[in-house]
């Protein structure tokens, strides 16, 4: 299949069931506030590293996480008790967080400063949202996404605490 070519300033996009078996549907246009919400509306996303053009995705299926059907086991709660959890109370550490976190087999990371600068307009706008992990004071865990509807796009996440 073939990987289409968006133009800057132009909110359009291919149906996303032409993307390739990978997933990748589209290439460069930009990441503002309304191409990406209406990206993420119909099952987009932009994943791309520095020194690539923009790159647009949408696996099938698109993993999104709903709130309302979360099961959070005994276990896990337990756990989240040493933790205190914040929502939305420091997106742009959460994200430089993600960016700089180290993972096995990467070389890199793919936040680039226009990602960064991208996803905290998103915020401002109350369309992106980060979840915080505390322990003593500290920023130990967390991860932000984009909130549509009923449903959260996670796009990374960090933990330095087990």
């Amino acid at each position: 299949m073939p990987v289409y070519g968006l133009t800057p300033n132009v909110g359009l996009f291919p149906d996303p069931q032409l993307a390739d078996e990978d997933g990748l549907l589209a290439m460069g246009g930009d990441l503002s506030a309304e191409r990406l919400v209406g990206a993420y509306a119909t099952g987009i996303f932009p994943w791309f590293e520095e020194g690539q053009p923009i790159l647009w995705w949408s696996p099938d299926p698109r993993m999104i996480l709903e709130p309302a059907n979360l099961h959070v086991p005994k276990s896990l709660a337990k756990a989240a008790r040493r933790f205190e959890v914040r929502l939305d109370s420091s997106f742009t550490q959460v994200i430089d967080r993600c960016a700089s976190k180290r993972r096995p087999g990467q070389r890199g990371t793919w936040i680039t400063a226009d990602m960064k600068a991208a996803y905290c307009e998103l915020h401002q706008l109350g369309v992106a949202h980060s979840a915080e992990a505390w322990q003593d004071g500290k920023l130990v865990g967390g991860l932000y996404g984009v909130s549509l509807g009923g449903a959260f796009f996670g796009e990374s996440m960090f933990a330095d605490a087990p």
